[in-house]
């Protein structure tokens, strides 16, 4: 039953300690949209996403103003338009991308997600041209986003695809150098995806996924941070204790936040994903929880543990407050969106291998990073494979999502406002990887994708 004390914590966590529903974001299916003639595909494309999503903004605002819940983002996820656009006479799938942008617009949300291939196991024709439109698709729109899925347990890791998108991030990076590569920002390559992840730049919709729903992502770094400094020399025990029970607590939040979305919408309620999403304020790190646990500085000896344990604290608390927790949930670490992440690597207790090694243990991989424009494709493409590798051998979502600035190196800073904030330059191991990616065929999948 709530109480009055529910409810002026609750309060307390929104007014104080950064507690926000990151994004409500409506999925919408495209498959009805097909067409072997471009034009008719793009009018359908366009028509879909306008007539599904024409409330969805308003809806968000009204839901935040009665409730009192920051909502910070709106936005939509679509069919993988590589599985879309397959049939159609199109050469390549700009012109889709400027019609996802445009929709968007039109709807007024933040983003639109699923400019998307899945090639796991290898390329269809519409693959092939969705890949090599992502370019100029993402530097000649201001909302879409891109994510491309190239291994997973299951399959292993398609090493030609892996290749290919070093070269997609290169030159993604040199046609919108003039914003500090921020195309780059936009794009994300996946190990395991899921197809109800809530989150830019990597959500889509799923095939599995019906019609349309709408996913909830919340987040508060900030409330774990607070709640952690009233347990202060506790052992871990008591830490991941409360931990779970704040979890529960933002959760439950996400969740009326989802069920009354679902219903002034009238599309079912997808998931609600628990990550914790760090943004650039003051307060809202996920490095800043780790380091409340006792570490001197996010990136010391203990910062893999302490955040296996964040993690896993978190799924299990949210998952106590609800039965549709899905998409990625966790903690994030991207770089240049957490400011204590920033500090760290400022002081230079965190580098490129210790974020990777975060990586085997948090909800996603690699994520917002710039490094130097003078990064060849094949060891951007080399950093793409570790990643999947370790989503692949330990069966979990892992990502990658670079940015390679043209004319910068590293001790320079690239600023890209927002929630996206700013990052320092990040130095790169120098040591080549050109015969290693010039391979090419595929990674096998590991034992353990025998399960059947």
């Amino acid at each position: 039953m709530l109480t009055i004390h529910d409810v002026l914590e609750t309060n307390q966590m929104i007014q104080k300690h950064n507690l926000d529903v990151r994004t409500i974001t409506m999925g919408i299916s495209l498959l009805d949209c097909c067409s072997s003639d471009g034009r008719t595909l793009c009018k359908n494309i366009y028509d879909k996403v306008t007539r599904y999503g024409e409330h969805l903004v308003q809806t968000g605002e009204d839901i935040a103003r009665e409730f009192g819940v920051p909502i910070i983002n709106k936005r939509v996820s679509v069919t993988p338009i590589a599985l879309v656009a397959g049939c159609s006479d199109l050469d390549n799938y700009v012109e889709i991308a400027r019609t996802l942008d445009k929709a968007a617009k039109t709807i007024g949300i933040d983003f639109i997600g699923g400019f998307s291939a899945l090639v796991e196991r290898g390329y269809a024709e519409g693959d092939k041209k969705l890949i090599a439109s992502i370019p100029e698709a993402l530097a000649c729109t201001d909302l879409v986003c891109s994510s491309v899925a190239v291994g997973s347990t299951k399959a292993g890791i398609n090493m030609d695809a892996v290749a290919e998108m070093g070269r997609v991030f290169k030159e993604l990076g040199e046609l919108t150098k003039d914003q500090d590569a921020l195309g780059c920002a936009k794009l994300v390559v996946f190990s395991n995806a899921v197809e109800d992840n809530p989150f830019m730049a990597g959500a889509f919709h799923g095939v599995t996924q019906g019609d349309s729903c709408v996913s909830v992502g919340v987040s508060g770094p900030g409330v774990v941070k607070r709640a952690l400094e009233n347990v202060k020399g506790e052992p871990f025990d008591v830490v991941a204790e409360t931990i779970k029970k704040t979890a529960f607590k933002i959760t439950r939040v996400g969740q009326l936040v989802a069920q009354e979305a679902s219903r002034r919408l009238h599309v079912p309620f997808g998931i609600i994903d628990l990550s914790l999403a760090p943004t650039p304020a003051v307060g809202d790190s996920v490095a800043a929880i780790l380091e409340e646990m006792g570490l001197e500085s996010c990136g010391a000896c203990g910062t893999t543990a302490a955040l296996a344990l964040l993690n896993d604290a978190v799924k299990k608390g949210g998952l106590m407050a609800s039965s549709r927790v899905g998409g990625l949930s966790g903690a994030f670490i991207p770089v240049s969106e957490d400011k204590g992440m920033l500090e760290a690597v400022g002081r230079g207790s965190l580098s490129l291998e210790k974020l990777e090694a975060m990586t085997c243990v948090c909800s996603v991989g690699l994520d917002m990073i710039a490094i130097p424009g003078s990064t060849t494709a094949s060891t951007i493409s080399a950093l793409i494979a570790d990643e999947a590798a370790i989503g692949m051998i330990n069966n979990k979502t892992t990502a990658v999502r670079v940015i390679p600035v043209p004319g910068k190196d590293v001790g320079d800073t690239v600023e890209f406002g927002g929630l996206l904030g700013h990052c320092p330059i990040i130095d790169i191991n120098k040591y080549k990887s050109d015969a290693f990616i010039a391979r090419g065929g595929r990674i096998p999948a590991p034992m353990r994708s025998l399960t059947n």
